[in-house]
């Protein structure tokens, strides 16, 4: 951590403007900021890092260290990570681990306390956090907030369980992240009243405005499956200090291309202001939860980027603490430490299955209902469809696209929950995963039981991970990490997801991204009709059908 000075056009967002100077840093904070001249023609920006307000790094089938080898090159110093995926499947062993990994590197990681494990009662998961495992948790600091509130019929029919992992939250002065998808009006402002202070799950504007003007703080979501950039981004125009930037969940093959940079380019090109921009995607981050994170001032730590220019948003040079960790699309140095096998966690105890155990019996339905699944988004549509018969047993229906879909409870042997769904496009063999919003159970859709069978022994077989077969052909990408993550380099992770990815659209899918999509049909907390391993579920109703 030696002492260094950087050139260029500074930019300081507070004061909205742009001098060319220099950046002096001693030991690692920002000891100095020098104006030598107005903004200079043709020199590159250093910037304030950028920030994911909100990430399941689990999503990216990467454990933390490995994100930040591939987060860094974009520019991102640091996230607002919630484990709620590890920890539905692990309980508080896999937020340690989490945490204790992610201290294996300089990246600023900013863990929550979950929430909701599980996440609701309607399905299987690997453990329980009570309130007094999350007030526990809510006392350490380094965890900063209380993670997505998803159980929103608990705040509104004030569970005891529920208020009580809040009311921790506000005796600690850390914030409560919101999830409220389609919540409006009077219900909304009930759950804002409950001290939930932000929402990622806006898919329109007037549902955003609509928050924001009660005092919400929006993020601008674009992840791997959800996109609600184009729909939100205007809105940044008039609330600057009120929006933020967020991932959610993103795959490792499109954390290889971009990051938070590519939502800084999208937004300057659609003429929002630079600074609303930069406000946005590097420092209400930092305010809203209180982070250790230098926003490029003076004695902060010098957490910083150097730009390009700020229309593309190619980051040459990134530096977390003084440290150049990235430069010119690569890292710097060898600060990323392999993780072996016997340092990992794990929650899988699941017998391998037959065919016949995904046989649906025809009783005499006329109609059957179906999920549609929505490319790029979380929710899904509740239809009807004709079932298609075969020997007294509904099959998928591959004229009509509606798939056989079942949900196999990973935790201990139980009957398979089986249901259908449109748009998945397969026309070969089955895919399947163990990432299964948010209980990780195993999914899997395909054209025959068969191929479904096998796509899920597969997954039991390698104890987690992703898998699409058909054609005479088999791909499987591994996660040994609790069924969610490989502790292998990110980048060779993110070409054999790219290798299956592609695979799978070669058996049929249409999807952008069809594991992505998968991984959301058991999230019963977004509407409209999901499948967990207990059956299938209404999420309006929050019942089963």
């Amino acid at each position: 951590m030696g002492n260094f000075k950087v050139e260029g056009n500074i930019i300081n967002i507070t004061k909205r403007n742009i001098f060319f100077g220099e950046v002096a840093v001693e030991d690692g904070k920002i000891k100095s900021i020098s104006k030598i001249s107005e903004q200079k023609e043709g020199a590159h920006f250093i910037s304030p890092g950028f920030i994911d307000s909100h990430v399941h790094i689990e999503s990216s089938m990467l454990i933390p260290s490995e994100f930040a080898r591939l987060a860094v090159v974009h520019g991102t110093v640091s996230t607002i990570s919630d484990p709620h995926e590890i920890a539905n499947v692990c309980g508080m062993e896999g937020v340690e681990f989490m945490i204790e990994n992610g201290n294996t590197v300089p990246f600023k990681f900013n863990f929550g306390a979950p929430s909701c494990v599980p996440a609701t009662i309607f399905e299987t998961a690997g453990a329980e956090l009570d309130h007094d495992d999350v007030k526990s948790l809510l006392a350490r600091p380094e965890i900063k907030y209380l993670s997505e509130m998803m159980n929103f019929p608990g705040v509104l029919y004030k569970d005891e369980e529920v208020l009580k992992k809040i009311a921790a939250a506000h005796q600690l002065g850390k914030p409560v992240d919101g999830h409220a998808p389609g919540l409006r009006g009077d219900a909304v402002q009930q759950y804002i009243n409950a001290g939930i202070s932000t929402d990622h799950e806006c898919f329109t504007a007037d549902e955003a405005l609509d928050k924001l003007q009660r005092g919400m703080k929006i993020l601008i979501r674009e992840g791997s499956a959800a996109k609600n950039f184009e729909a939100l981004i205007d809105l940044l125009n008039d609330w600057p200090e009120m929006m933020m930037f967020c991932s959610d969940d993103k795959h490792p093959d499109s954390l290889v291309e971009n990051h938070i940079n590519q939502l800084c380019a999208r937004a300057v090109k659609k003429g929002i202001d630079i600074f609303n921009v930069l406000q946005a995607a590097c420092i209400n981050p930092i305010l809203h939860y209180k982070l250790d994170v230098g926003s490029l001032q003076i004695n902060d730590d010098a957490d910083f980027i150097v730009l390009e220019d700020l229309k593309t948003f190619t980051v040459k040079q990134t530096y977390i603490d003084g440290l150049l960790l990235a430069e010119n699309g690569k890292i710097v140095g060898n600060w990323v430490k392999h993780v072996e096998d016997r340092e990992s966690v794990n929650h899988f105890d699941c017998s391998f299955k037959k065919e016949e155990d995904f046989i649906y019996p025809f009783t005499g339905q006329k109609e059957i209902p179906v999920s549609e699944a929505l490319d790029g988004q979380l929710i899904t549509n509740r239809i009807s469809a004709k079932p298609k018969v075969l020997n007294q047993n509904i099959i998928s229906d591959l004229e009509n696209d509606v798939l056989k879909m079942v949900v196999v409870n990973r935790y201990h042997d139980a009957p398979i929950a089986i249901s259908f769904v449109k748009n998945f496009g397969l026309k070969e063999g089955a895919i399947a995963s163990s990432v299964a919003h948010d209980s990780h159970n195993i999914i899997a859709v395909g054209v025959d039981d068969k191929s479904i069978c096998e796509a899920v022994n597969l997954v039991i077989m390698a104890t987690g991970g992703i898998v699409a077969l058909g054609n005479e052909k088999k791909e499987v990408l591994a996660l040994p990490v609790a069924g969610l993550m490989s502790n292998h380099n990110g980048y060779q992770v993110a070409q054999s997801y790219t290798s299956i990815d592609r695979f799978a659209k070669d058996l049929g899918s249409t999807l952008l991204a069809p594991f992505m999509t998968l991984s959301f049909m058991a999230l019963l907390v977004i509407p409209h009709l999901k499948l967990s391993d207990k059956g299938l579920f209404d999420g309006d109703e929050f019942k089963f059908v």
